[in-house]
């Protein structure tokens, strides 16, 4: 307790130390999740064997779709594990762009993550709490202005930027802190740039590797 009972603030590094552990935790909770669907996977795969051997086509058909909404369910997991990786790997950018700009700003791509990981109901609890503590504290209440304008461009504007920032980097020889590299190359962006280049069937693969 501080002066005039005022609880202080934890230092952003303490912070992001307890927000990694919890959602370690929760990580380590889909794992378990997964070897039991995946485990509940090879009962059914025996159980269709069988009835095959039988001839009980109808029997093997109602498996089968067991089988398929259950693998359905373990690609959600691992989609939610991915997820969870992003939210680390934000955290700890934001804990070297705060040797820099001297506080933890409010990424993007950390909080999206967050919003995916609260429509989870194994974990909604927990990512929801965890959420609420984020949004508090030492995170910036504003987003970066270059941040937002990289948002509402359209899939080609997005990688022309993407170029313009790598071939601009590649330069400078590095020295442009003002432009992360979990910008550039974040999924979202990543995605969108390389759903456009298969389309517009556009030979600039190179900027991405």
């Amino acid at each position: 307790m501080g002066l005039f009972g005022k609880t202080p603030e934890k230092p952003p590094k303490e912070l992001v130390n307890e927000w990694s552990l919890k959602i370690r935790k929760e990580m380590r909770v889909i794992d378990r999740q997964i070897r039991d669907i995946q485990r509940e996977e090879e009962k059914v795969k025996r159980s269709i064997k069988d009835a095959a051997k039988k001839g009980q086509k109808d029997v093997c058909v109602i498996l089968a779709k067991e089988l398929i909404r259950s693998r359905k369910a373990v690609s959600k997991l691992y989609a939610s594990k991915a997820h969870m990786n992003s939210v680390l790997m934000g955290m700890k950018n934001q804990l070297a762009v705060l040797r820099v700009a001297g506080s933890l700003q409010k990424s993007t791509e950390v909080m999206k993550a967050m919003q995916s990981l609260v429509k989870i109901p194994e974990i909604q609890a927990t990512m929801r709490e965890l959420s609420k503590e984020m949004m508090k504290g030492p995170w910036v209440k504003h987003l970066v202005k270059s941040q937002m304008l990289f948002q509402s461009q359209k899939p080609w504007e997005q990688l022309l930027l993407l170029t313009r920032r790598k071939t601009l980097k590649q330069c400078s020889r590095g020295w442009l802190p003002c432009v992360a590299k979990e910008e550039m190359y974040s999924l979202p962006f990543f995605c969108n740039g390389m759903f456009y280049l298969q389309n517009a069937k556009l030979n600039m693969c190179k900027y991405f590797m």
